[in-house]
């Protein structure tokens, strides 16, 4: 009997997703014709495109977003993904963001260079921060947290499964098929009612916290295919009558080495969902929470290149005084010490493989109608990513770590 392993296990899922979220929300499939388009089209005209990746990786390469609502699920969660190969790195507080969010979050992601070039699935997963009080009162917090404790999210058998698979690395055929299957439905677009009321109260602390808290399950929120040139999709995207967000989000647009992570997605579209109104009548309505997201990676900045993209980026305009921040070139990027490069090689960028929370939030917040306000309370919530690695007992992996051993390697 033929063995799966975690990394098959991790390419059947991530295209599984993929087929599943392009039925839910049609405008994905788009997405991913065009951004291919755009890969295939900035490849015949630049003969080095593969230096940040093969062009089949890229177009392979997606990044999933999930929202969950407890330490419990959170856990289940990483259980789960554990059995994919991917495991928990960086932490995210987008509640300190410039447009605050009331999630903790992580992405689960393989941590080896040849693991992300055989299959680059990362899932961004946030945790809704209840126990902060700026954004929950006493009262709201203590319905939520009895919302959420009961519903199920995922069932046990399925992280068991997980976890087993995880412990042996891998699966046979059969079983490998069934748990996929198990593991995507798992994210699916719930068809139950909404209760109206509850779902209303909520989005008026934040729609993210009643995207996560009022309804019954999680699905997939983004999944993001990635692009050699974002700016062109952009502008192909908008030439379909797509409407795309205002801007694109992270590093600007130049003629030097691109760095870490620039995002874009069209608006979340109006979704029909069935609501369950204060009389207990079922009708039917919208919901707009979902979009599509698409990025550009570049190479990964070193702690010090960090330090001046943070500056560089506390400037009104950015893009008017970037080259006073960074050099033109590769060569002088790996001298200064600014970017990750394989034994040194400003030939061979290392590819950032993470997050950027700033353009998270611009991301979420880009695709909401009103912005959340955080009261004038003391946070005594206590999360912080000592919290979050033993809320699902297991290390978070820190970023920079991980660079620093990918760059002492030989290209994958």
């Amino acid at each position: 009997m033929s063995h799966v392993e975690i990394w098959q296990l991790r390419a059947r899922f991530a295209a599984a997703l993929s087929t599943m979220y392009g039925a839910e929300v049609p405008a994905y499939t788009t997405l991913v014709k065009v951004s291919e388009a755009v890969n295939r089209d900035y490849a015949a005209r630049h003969p080095h495109a593969g230096r940040l990746g093969s062009i089949e990786r890229v177009t392979a390469e997606r990044h999933g977003a999930i929202r969950v609502g407890t330490p419990t699920e959170l856990s289940d969660v990483a259980d789960l993904f554990g059995a994919f190969g991917m495991y928990p790195v960086g932490y995210y507080d987008l509640r300190e963001a410039a447009s605050p969010v009331p999630v903790v979050s992580t992405a689960f992601r393989p941590l080896d260079a040849s693991e992300l070039a055989r299959n680059p699935f990362r899932v961004f997963t946030s945790m809704l921060a209840t126990r902060d009080g700026r954004f929950f009162d006493t009262d709201l917090r203590r319905r939520v947290d009895e919302f959420l404790d009961r519903r199920q999210l995922f069932d046990p058998q399925l992280i068991a499964d997980a976890r087993r698979i995880a412990a042996a690395g891998g699966c046979p055929e059969a079983p490998a098929e069934d748990f996929v299957r198990r593991a995507v439905a798992a994210f699916a677009l719930s068809r139950e009612p909404v209760d109206r009321a509850w779902y209303a109260e909520l989005t008026a602390v934040s729609a993210v916290a009643a995207d996560i808290a009022g309804v019954p399950t999680t699905h997939i929120n983004h999944l993001t295919p990635r692009v050699l040139d974002i700016d062109d999709l952009y502008a192909r995207m908008r030439e379909r009558g797509i409407a795309m967000i205002d801007a694109i989000q992270g590093p600007p647009r130049w003629d030097g080495p691109a760095v870490l992570l620039r995002q874009t997605s069209f608006r979340a579209l109006a979704e029909p969902r069935r609501f369950r109104e204060p009389d207990g009548g079922v009708t039917d309505g919208t919901l707009r929470v979902r979009f599509g997201e698409v990025e550009a990676r570049g190479v990964a900045l070193t702690r010090k290149g960090r330090e001046r993209y943070d500056a560089a980026t506390s400037h009104t305009d950015p893009a008017a005084v970037w080259g006073d921040y960074f050099p033109a070139s590769d060569g002088e990027m790996a001298s200064a010490g600014l970017a990750y490069y394989h034994r040194g090689d400003p030939e061979s960028p290392v590819v950032y493989e993470d997050f950027l929370p700033a353009s998270a939030a611009g991301i979420f917040r880009s695709n909401l109608d009103t912005d959340t306000e955080a009261a004038a309370v003391a946070d005594e919530s206590g999360y912080d990513i000592d919290w979050m690695a033993g809320t699902i007992g297991r290390p978070i992996h820190d970023p920079y770590d991980l660079y620093d051993a990918t760059a002492q390697e030989a290209p994958p």
